[in-house]
């Protein structure tokens, strides 16, 4: 009996030893996947994104319960460019902390940027149950509702982010944007002012300034704000865009169409880039091109109403009357407005050809 009981004891024994190797291993592993992720980190901030991935990586296959290794490897991937990764990395982040407020801004993000407006808003909405003071998503969830189109919503989405940090300096340039669009001009400007005065370098702030400065007939100051959103954003396709149209607007037919062309070699799908484009080949009268970027324009967003007038005019240079009535039509159905000097000169010239 009395050995029998020692076999037992050194089965426990044996058994509790076993039980604290396996802890100890976890521990150790665990330990090794936290210097792997603070290593990772440093290249991040040193711009080394790919070594940062491989230090990610070391740090899931020591810790696969890792939630912050798959959150950083999922903005390491993201500021890469491999949205599909990184959008992978924050639901698995998700997965094994259902609370994790930056994953879900994050993966917010990435669903704005593939055009997923409702996955986007459902995970801002996730990340303001969580923290419903946090600034940032209010912001992220404003510009998710502008691509969506409700720009109501997304101008009391910015006011709430500036209620809550007025020195959200991202806040004050999507207001800045926002209010653009809805033509508020002297307000965006004094919003993308303020957005600058807190961060130099918040690039959509320089664009939108850009725009607003143009709007109020300042080309030069629009000019220079491109310029300085393009010197700290030189892949952005759509500042290009914007500058070319500033060029075409000064006259400056050649710049306008080095411009043009850069956007559209860094974004082919850019639907307002051909459209401009168009006008640049307007103005310098070939109108077979002309007509051509304009059908690129509109085969990407068939309601660019500018762009059915633009082709229209083109039309009518051609003596194509009937293409360019039929695009008249189109362009105030979509709520454009032709400008009465060519809808005047299309009568003339339908007025010619009739029989007498």
């Amino acid at each position: 009996m009395r050995s029998q009981r020692m076999v037992l004891s050194l089965s426990l024994l044996l058994w509790l030893q076993i039980v604290a190797a396996i802890a100890q291993a976890q521990t150790s592993r665990a330990a090794s996947a936290v210097s792997y992720i603070e290593r990772g980190a440093s290249w991040m901030e040193k711009g080394e994104i790919d070594r940062a991935i491989a230090d990610y990586d070391i740090a899931i296959a020591f810790d696969a319960q890792s939630s912050v290794a798959r959150y950083n490897r999922g903005v390491a991937r993201q500021r890469k460019g491999d949205l599909a990764g990184a959008l992978e990395d924050f639901n698995q982040a998700i997965k094994l902390n259902p609370r994790y407020l930056d994953a879900y801004i994050n993966r917010g993000r990435i669903h704005s940027d593939l055009g997923a407006s409702e996955a986007a808003i459902n995970d801002f909405n996730q990340a303001i149950a969580i923290n419903p003071g946090y600034s940032r998503a209010y912001n992220n969830r404003a510009a998710a509702r502008q691509r969506a189109g409700d720009l109501n919503g997304a101008l009391a989405d910015v006011a709430e982010a500036i209620r809550l940090d007025r020195r959200n300096a991202e806040a004050w340039g999507n207001r800045c944007g926002l209010r653009y669009r809805r033509g508020e001009y002297i307000e965006a400007l004094t919003d993308c002012d303020l957005a600058l005065k807190l961060d130099a370098r918040n690039v959509y702030a320089w664009n939108n300034r850009g725009l607003a400065r143009q709007e109020k007939g300042d080309l030069d100051g629009a000019l220079a704000d491109f310029d300085q959103a393009i010197a700290l954003a030189p892949r952005q396709a759509d500042f290009h865009s914007n500058r070319g149209r500033a060029h075409l607007a000064q006259g400056d037919v050649e710049r306008a169409l080095d411009d043009l062309n850069h956007a559209l070699a860094l974004d082919p799908k850019m639907a307002e880039a051909w459209a401009h484009r168009g006008v640049v080949w307007f103005a310098k009268r070939d109108f077979t091109r002309a007509i051509a970027d304009f059908n690129e324009a509109l085969k990407l967003n068939p309601r660019l109403a500018d762009a059915y007038f633009s082709r229209g005019v083109a039309w009518l240079e051609q003596g194509k009357l009937a293409e360019a009535e039929a695009d008249f039509a189109r362009c105030r159905s979509l709520g454009g407005s032709p400008k009465p000097e060519a809808e005047a000169l299309l009568r003339e010239m339908k007025g010619r050809r009739a029989p007498k």
